[in-house]
C-alpha cells in the first residue's frame, strides 16, 4: 500500500477543507464585496501562498476580538465618565465656547465609539518639525520629578536615540519612574544592547506584541504606530515625529523632514495618559489605571477643548476614520487636509468627493516619499478627486509627513493616524481632535504656507501623464489593503 500518495491525498483534501471554511467565514464577515471577492481568488488561485497572506494579512482581529480590549475590557471608569458627557453635551454643559453646538455631533460620536473622553483646560503648543519637538520633549524630560512615560512606534540608535537614552538613563538614575514601550516591528534596527542598558538603569522598556516565528507572527501586521510621552501628569506630547535622526535632519535625496507635533498641558494630559497606561496593561499586566498618582487630572490657565481619540485593533469601531469622516461632512466652508500616506478606501473617498462639490477641499501630499510603493498607491487616488473637485498639492521643500486636518478654522485633527486603511484598521493610533479656533486657525496658517513650497496638480496635465505612471499606480493601489 503507497502510504505516501495516501498521506499526500489527505493532506490536500484536508488543504481544501480548510480553504472552504475560510471562505466560509469570509463571507459570513460580510466585509466589501470588493475584498471578499479578492481573498476568495486569492486563496483559490494561489495555494499554499494565499493561505500564508490571509492569516498574516486578511484576517479580521476587530471582529474575533483578538485583543479584546488588550484584556481590560471596558474599563468601568472610562465608561461612567463617558456616558455622562454625552449627558452633560446634551445639556449644553459641555459647550460653553462660541460654536461649540455645531460640533455636538462629532464630540457625542467620539463619546460612543471610542469612549473618547473630553475636556476644557488645555493648552496647546504647535511644534513644527523635529528642531522644536525634540527639543521640547528632551527640555520637559529633563524637568521629570515623579515619572516619564513614553510610547512610540520607531526609537532607532543614532544621534537622537542616544540622547534619549542617556537623558533616561540619567532620570532612572535620579529616582524617576521610567517606562517605555516600543513597537517591535518599528524598531526591529533597536540593538539589544540599546535596551539592556536601560533595563540596568531601572528602567522598564518592553516591545508591543513581539514578533517571534511562530508565536506571534499572525500578529505582524497589528502594529502600535502611536508617539506619547507623558511627563508627571503634567505635560503631554503627540504627533507625527519618531525618535530617529531622519526625523531630524531628514532624509538623502528627499530633503527635510516636515512634520506637526503638539506639546499638551492640562486634563487632556490624563487622557494621553490612560491610552499609555491601556498599552502598559497589555505589555505588562501590570494595572496602573487604579492608581492617583497616574490619573492626577491637572488643570491649567487654558481653555482649549480637547478630545483623546484612540483607535485600533481592540475598538468595535474604525473611530479615527469615522472621526475623519464626520469632520469633512460637518465643514461648512473648507477642508485642509495634510496626509505622507493617502490610501483611505472607499469610504473617506466618497466623503471627500461631495465635500468638495460645496466646499474648498484641499489635500497636501508629499512629491517625494520615503517609501515607493506607498507613493505610486497615493498617486493612484489623485484623478478621482481631482475630477471631484479636490485641491491637491504635492509638497515639494522636503518630505511632508504631518498628519492635520483643519476645518473651517473651528476644529482640527492632529496625531499619529494617516489616511490609509492601515491606520484606519489595522494599527493602534491616537489623535487629538481640537474644539478650538485659535489652534485651529494656526494649524491652518502652516497649512498655507506649506502651499507656498508646494505645487497644485492641474486635472488637465495629470491625465496626460506617462502611460507608465499610470500603470505603476494601479499596480501598486492593489496592494493598499496590505500597506
Amino acid at each position: 500500500m503507497n502510504w505516501t500518495g495516501i498521506a499526500i491525498d489527505i493532506g490536500i483534501v484536508l488543504y481544501i477543507l480548510t480553504i472552504l471554511a475560510i471562505i466560509y467565514t469570509i463571507i459570513l464577515e460580510n466585509r466589501n464585496p470588493v475584498r471578499t471577492l479578492a481573498w476568495i481568488l486569492v486563496l483559490v488561485l494561489a495555494p499554499g501562498v494565499g493561505l500564508f497572506f490571509y492569516i498574516y494579512f486578511g484576517m479580521n482581529y476587530r471582529k474575533i476580538k483578538m485583543f479584546s480590549m488588550k484584556g481590560l475590557g471596558d474599563f468601568k471608569w472610562l465608561q461612567y465618565m463617558s456616558e455622562d458627557q454625552k449627558q452633560r453635551i446634551k445639556k449644553a454643559e459641555l459647550l460653553k465656547k462660541e460654536d461649540m453646538e455645531a460640533v455636538k455631533p462629532l464630540m457625542t460620536l467620539l463619546l460612543n465609539n471610542s469612549k473618547a473622553l473630553l475636556s476644557r483646560n488645555n493648552t496647546i503648543e504647535i511644534l513644527n518639525n523635529g528642531e522644536a519637538t525634540f527639543g521640547s520633549i528632551f527640555k520637559a524630560i529633563a524637568k521629570a520629578k515623579k515619572y516619564i512615560h513614553l510610547e512610540y512606534y520607531i526609537i532607532d540608535k543614532g544621534e537622537l536615540g542616544e540622547k534619549l537614552k542617556e537623558l533616561l538613563i540619567a532620570k532612572a538614575k535620579e529616582g524617576v519612574e521610567v517606562r517605555v514601550i516600543y513597537d517591535d516591528v518599528g524598531s526591529w534596527k533597536l540593538p539589544k544592547r540599546y535596551i539592556k542598558e536601560m533595563q540596568a538603569a531601572g528602567i522598564q522598556i518592553y516591545p508591543f506584541l513581539p514578533v517571534r516565528f511562530p508565536l506571534f507572527t499572525n500578529k505582524v501586521n497589528y502594529r502600535n504606530h502611536r508617539k506619547i510621552v507623558v511627563v508627571d501628569g503634567d505635560t503631554g506630547f503627540i504627533g507625527g515625529l519618531n525618535f530617529a535622526d531622519r526625523y531630524l535632519h531628514g532624509l538623502p535625496g528627499i530633503g527635510i523632514w516636515r512634520d506637526t507635533h503638539l506639546k499638551v498641558k492640562g486634563e487632556a494630559v490624563t487622557s494621553l495618559q490612560v491610552v499609555f497606561l491601556f498599552d502598559w496593561y497589555f505589555v505588562r499586566q501590570e494595572l496602573l489605571l487604579n492608581k492617583a498618582e497616574y490619573l492626577p487630572n491637572k488643570k491649567v490657565d487654558g481653555n482649549v477643548v480637547v478630545q483623546t481619540v484612540a483607535s485600533g485593533p481592540d475598538s468595535d469601531w474604525t473611530s479615527i476614520q469615522q472621526a475623519y469622516f464626520t469632520l469633512i461632512n460637518m465643514a461648512k466652508k473648507y477642508v485642509f487636509i495634510s496626509t505622507p500616506y493617502f490610501m483611505p478606501g472607499e469610504t473617506t473617498i466618497n466623503s471627500l468627493k461631495p465635500a468638495a462639490m460645496s466646499v474648498d477641499v484641499r489635500i497636501m501630499i508629499p512629491y517625494k516619499s520615503d517609501s515607493l510603493l506607498t507613493h505610486w498607491c497615493t498617486r493612484s487616488y489623485v484623478e478621482e478627486l481631482l475630477e471631484a473637485g479636490v485641491r491637491v498639492f504635492q509638497y515639494r521643500k522636503g518630505f511632508n509627513h504631518s498628519k492635520v486636518i483643519v476645518m473651517d478654522g473651528l476644529v482640527s485633527s492632529v496625531g499619529t493616524a494617516n489616511m490609509d486603511i492601515r491606520s484606519f484598521e489595522q494599527n493602534f493610533e491616537v489623535n487629538l481632535i481640537i474644539y478650538d479656533r485659535n489652534v485651529s486657525r494656526q494649524l491652518g496658517s502652516d497649512f498655507l504656507d506649506d502651499l507656498k513650497g508646494s505645487s497644485e496638480i492641474s486635472i488637465h496635465r495629470w491625465k496626460f501623464r506617462p502611460k507608465r505612471d499610470k500603470i505603476r499606480e494601479s499596480l501598486a493601489r492593489l496592494f493598499a489593503p496590505l500597506l
